[in-house]
């Protein structure tokens, strides 16, 4: 299975993250549909149905890596994001279909700094991946 994931930077480097209602913390990702013309497009795909950011409002996309999650056998995608900075605010509620319809409350979260929120193991071990390729790049 692949999976693409949004990583978005703003004002310094900063990763889009959002607290699901019932398994916590995650990124933004998704499945890799057959009718994706690329990783990319599919990222910003997900990256609309799941947070509500228009596609018109991204600019450009590219992909930083690759990750073997080692979870179901995915296959996870970095990709990152640029849009319009002053479009996106701090935090914001979207509502998705996704597993029958949840709100989806999301956030920034500088790289820099400690995690001040829980996350299963295979979202904390994807951002450290992320926090590597981005902070050595």
């Amino acid at each position: 299975m692949n999976s693409a994931l949004s990583v978005n930077a703003r004002s310094g480097i900063e990763l889009l993250l959002f607290r699901h209602p019932i398994a916590g913390v995650q990124l933004v990702k998704g499945t890799l549909e057959l009718w994706d013309e690329s990783i990319e497009a599919a990222t910003v795909r997900e990256l609309e149905e799941e947070s509500g950011i228009p596609v018109k409002t991204i600019s450009s996309t590219s992909i930083l890596g690759q990750w073997e999650s080692g979870f179901q056998n995915q296959q996870w995608h970095f990709v990152l994001c640029d849009g319009e900075e002053k479009a996106l605010p701090d935090t914001w509620s979207h509502y998705t279909q996704d597993d029958g319809g949840h709100w989806f409350e999301f956030f920034w979260y500088e790289l820099e700094g400690e995690p001040q929120w829980k996350a299963h193991p295979v979202f904390i071990e994807a951002i450290s991946q992320i926090r590597q390729l981005l902070l050595t790049s």
